[in-house]
């Protein structure tokens, strides 16, 4: 029995850190599999040194080591009793690179992504490309051998492990790779734990009645995805063991093997040439899975780089998905599945003739009914598609889910469409409709039932389904695993799937390796359960939990929170794109990111005693650095919002605890500016002076580095009601109605100010009526019950106005943005709010759909030539689209505007201005925003549609930026 006292013994010997606190082991008790398991402590170690300390401790207290990178597992390969050892935090570097032998040496940590990305000046790449591809890491890959899409063409991880440098069970530094036979023979006479897992693996393959029953056994050769076990069937290849020239690498072995032999610190990988650079891909359209599946086989035939296929169930998913509706533009009619089937050429002729070869096979078959070619980014937006559907399950409102546990099988190519058939009288005898989502090519498909595993009967039905799918996978000497790895839900299979004296032989080869069975017990060998210990307890009362915002889209906050299956896309890098977790970028910290959060309040809401379940300390902590950046709401493919999650915990959390006064402050900002708009020189003297916004600064805890956001001359309403009857068009294109929101109103008059002459000027008549402010700053400090009261307001003023003849538009997106958002949880009127918010726009999209009307042409602007960087507010690219901006700064005809592929700024609204959080939001800054901005000559104009964003670039870089609307009404002719 380990005692904290052993703990921090240990964690006092690391130079990282190791962690036990509750919060901590919580989020590491589960991955992107149905388990739960709460380790003893979570390391994270700085260096080989720590790593042997760990495994002297493992040995010494009999403790399990579970090796984790970006804990994407869908097998539960990554949870565990144990310690959980987390190198994704400081393993992360790209050793080195020999362009000659076209090799990489990385560290477990790395990124793929991130390490393509490197290897791209030089031609170069990492083949292997799975779904997670852009947080998931070379060490993951190796533990599970992982393929991907383009396994058809570049093999999967196992053929470009070259060499493993590990620390064995017993401390030892120990480097495999390919060795001679004269060399496998001198090692395994050696007195040392090598040498004996040397001698042991050839006493225990030597034997050709071995060998020929490994065969026999083992799944089809043919199958280039199959991880069943130890892939000693891989080993019984190599000259040691068979007539072949090729030599012994026990790399072979440790791929796939899931960490539970040897402790990897060192990987060096064959790389591959760039793929050719001219390419197309067809999305083959069919009205039957059955159909689908009878086109492979004839389709293979052709040069495929991709064979993807997804069913009707998948695409489903991508329509409600924000970030994914885009990416559907190819989708002709409701397909019941489609295959995308890339080719790839040196140049157009040849690609041109084996579209034409493809198609003329496709069109013979008589199976598809629609065809379309894609080129260029739309290939990308294809596979982004795809790449996203395994999360878009999650989108499943309810407590049934589409459960991994049969979606890794792998049959051989002919085998494929009888297989199938099969499976799918298997299915209708469970009545289950099952998800299809698969690597066709490779005869692997990701089959899974739709299961509520918080139920018995369904519990059952999870072990009876896999009980049969592996009785037919094995009719058809399938793998069981062809991807995804055992982990604990396909590990207790084994013995069934390769025959019980070959599991035999697996136990030994695992007690040589590792005698005290520390390395990531339960997953192969000695298998944990596979219906034992999951994420939710079985046949639980469902805790009630009432709450201010409506959740009832998702049943609830719980399942709000629960939708959250562990896919990790919040771990994407900043190489990556995208906005998701800014925080998370900076800090590596797996609590800040939306999985952490989302997790931290499944577990407490789920088992909290407390009579407001939110009262918990760990909450606060979690939810700390969520700037609330709504990244998460679009770019999670379970579409988890945590900032709406973090609005209702706070609301929730402060009836307990109290409000402090800074956060009374920022919540009542407009309050305060319509007071100190009374005599705003003086507002702004005390705003500005440096002693005076010292003591303001100091006693509200706002960053002395910051500057106090000074007050207008005068209000926008007052500017309204002096000067824009005189402005209105006698004969108006169209009327709209202009929403002045509480920044723009006091802080940004200038701006508003150019909004409503440029609309004028361009020909349109805008009203304004006295409304109430957005409520936004109310929302982001949780005080709902005021931001209720302005939603209720807002909606029934501008209920009986807005229509789709005449729009509700306006300028800074955190605030009109709440329309279409959070007032359809606030409001009390649901069908108002609802239909109100279908007409409700950033000016950004009214003035683009003008535009592509016509009402708004180029004659109506300047000539004169202008260089524009432009950097998106974060809730517009994720409730709306950065693009709409960048059309209308491109409506000059000497305009050229680019978009810099930046994340959120930082600062977040008074985020940035909280003295503890000033770091990490200029960290955010400097993820690619500030490096953009100052890498911009001086006459390059600086855009940016966010109050707070501007705020940060002017503090961050000293650059002013401009918020594009004054940029274009400048441009006015």
């Amino acid at each position: 029995m380990i005692k904290e006292a052993d703990l921090i013994a240990l964690k006092d010997q690391l130079e990282g850190e190791l962690q036990f606190d509750l919060l901590t082991k919580s989020l590491y008790a589960t991955d992107a599999s149905v388990y739960r398991r709460i380790p003893t402590a979570v390391a994270f170690p700085h260096n080989i040194s720590d790593l042997k300390k760990i495994i002297f401790f493992a040995n010494e207290y009999n403790c399990g080591l579970i090796p984790r990178t970006a804990g994407t597992s869908l097998a539960g390969q990554c949870v565990g009793d144990g310690i959980v050892v987390d190198v994704s935090k400081y393993f992360t570097k790209i050793i080195s690179l020999d362009k000659r032998k076209k090799t990489v040496v990385v560290e477990p940590g790395v990124i793929r992504d991130d390490l393509n990305l490197f290897l791209k000046p030089y031609g170069l790449f990492f083949g292997p490309n799975t779904s997670t591809s852009n947080r998931c890491m070379i060490g993951g890959m190796v533990g599970n051998n992982s393929s991907g899409t383009t396994s058809i063409q570049y093999g999967v991880t196992r053929d470009k492990v070259l060499e493993l440098q590990t620390i064995l069970s017993d401390g030892s530094a120990v480097t495999f790779s390919n060795i001679s036979r004269e060399d496998f023979d001198q090692k395994r006479v050696q007195n040392t734990l090598e040498g004996k897992i040397y001698k042991t693996i050839f006493e225990e393959l030597s034997s050709k009645n071995v060998q020929k029953r490994i065969e026999d056994s083992f799944p089809k050769p043919d199958i280039h995805r199959r991880n069943t076990g130890y892939a000693i069937d891989e080993l019984i290849k190599s000259n040691i063991f068979s007539d072949q020239e090729d030599e012994f690498n026990m790399c072979d072995l440790l791929s796939g093997s899931e960490g539970t032999l040897a402790f990897t610190t060192e990987i060096t990988l064959q790389l591959d040439e760039l793929p050719p650079k001219e390419s197309l891909m067809v999305a083959s359209h069919f009205n039957s899975i059955e159909d689908c599946l009878n086109a492979v086989e004839p389709v293979m035939k052709h040069s495929l780089f991709t064979c993807e296929m997804m069913d009707k169930t998948i695409l489903d998913c991508t329509k409600n998905n924000v970030e994914q509706l885009k990416n559907r533009f190819f989708i002709k009619d409701d397909p019941q599945a489609i295959l995308m089937l890339e080719l790839r050429a040196d140049d157009l002729m040849s690609l041109e003739k084996q579209k034409i070869a493809l198609l003329s096979t496709l069109e013979n078959s008589e199976l598809t009914y629609a065809n379309p070619i894609l080129l260029g980014n739309e290939i990308n937006q294809a596979l982004e598609l795809r790449k996203a559907g395994l999360g878009l399950l999650g989108n499943i409102v309810g407590d049934k889910k589409a459960v991994a546990c049969i979606e890794d099988t792998a049959v051989a190519l002919p085998d494929l469409a009888n297989y199938i058939s099969e499976f799918s009288d298997l299915m209708k005898k469970y009545d289950q409709q099952a998800v299809y989502y698969a690597h066709a090519g490779a005869g692997e498909l990701h089959l899974r039932p739709i299961l509520d595993l918080k139920k018995k009967e369904d519990l059952v039905l999870f072990k009876k389904i896999t009980d049969d799918v592996a009785t037919l996978v094995k009719k058809y000497k399938g793998s069981m695993s062809g991807e995804h790895g055992d982990g604990i839900v396909r590990a207790a299979y084994i013995p069934f799937m390769i025959g019980e004296e070959n599991y035999d032989l697996l136990k030994r080869i695992k007690e040589v390796f590792d005698p005290n069975g520390i390395f990531n017990p339960g997953k192969i060998v000695d298998a944990y359960a596979m219906d034992e210990q999951l994420r939710y307890e079985i046949d639980r009362e469902e805790p009630q939990i009432e709450t201010l915002l409506d959740f009832t889209d998702s049943l609830g906050i719980l399942r709000a929170a629960e939708k959250c299956n562990g896919s990790g896309d919040c771990r994407k890098s900043v190489e990556a794109g995208g906005t998701m977790c800014p925080s998370y970028r900076a800090t590596k910290n797996e609590k800040d990111t939306t999985r952490g959060r989302a997790n931290a309040l499944r577990e407490v809401l789920t088992n909290n005693a407390n009579s407001n379940k939110f009262n918990q300390k760990e909450l606060k902590e979690v939810f700390d650095l969520c700037i609330s950046c709504k990244g998460c709401s679009s770019e999670c493919p379970s579409n988890v919002d945590v900032a709406t999650l973090k609005a209702e915990f706070e609301y929730q959390y402060q009836k307990e605890n109290g409000t402090s006064i800074r956060t009374k402050l920022f919540a009542y900002n407009n309050k305060l500016n319509n007071i100190g708009r009374i005599i705003p020189g003086v507002t702004n003297f005390f705003f500005k002076n440096t002693l005076t916004s010292g003591i303001i600064k100091s006693t509200l805890g706002i960053a002395k580095e910051r500057d106090l956001p000074l007050l207008s001359k005068q209000s926008l309403r007052k500017w309204c009601a002096n000067n824009l009857k005189s402005l209105q068009p006698e004969n108006p294109l169209r009327t709209v109605y202009f929403f002045i929101d509480e920044f723009t109103d006091h802080l940004d008059t200038t701006i508003g100010v150019d909004a409503l002459e440029l609309l004028t000027s361009l020909g349109y008549e805008v009203r304004i009526v006295n409304h109430k402010e957005s409520g936004r700053t109310f929302i982001s400090k949780g005080l709902l019950k005021q931001a209720k009261a302005l939603a209720n307001y807002n909606v029934d003023i501008f209920g009986n106005l807005i229509s789709e003849e005449i729009p509700l538009i306006g300028l800074e997106p955190s605030a009109i943005l709440t329309f279409r958002d959070e007032y359809l949880r606030l409001a009390d009127e649901k069908e108002s709010a609802q239909k109100l918010s279908k007409q409700v726009f950033l000016i950004d999209e009214f003035l683009k759909s003008e535009i592509e009307l016509g009402n708004i042409t180029p004659d109506q602007f300047t000539k004169e030539k202008k260089v524009i960087k432009l950097h998106g507010h974060c809730h517009q690219k994720a409730l709306s689209t950065i693009h709409t901006t960048f059309v209308y700064l491109n409506l000059p005809k000497n305009f050229t505007v680019t978009i810099i592929p930046s994340g959120c700024c930082g600062m977040a609204g008074s985020f940035g201005y909280e003295k503890e959080h000033y770091d990490v939001s200029l960290q955010i800054g400097e993820q690619t925003l500030f490096p953009a901005v100052r890498k911009a000559s001086e006459t390059t104009i600086i855009a940016a549609v966010g109050t707070s964003c501007r705020h940060q670039i002017k503090d961050g870089t000293k650059r002013i930026a401009l918020h594009p609307i004054s940029i274009l009404k400048k441009a006015l002719l």
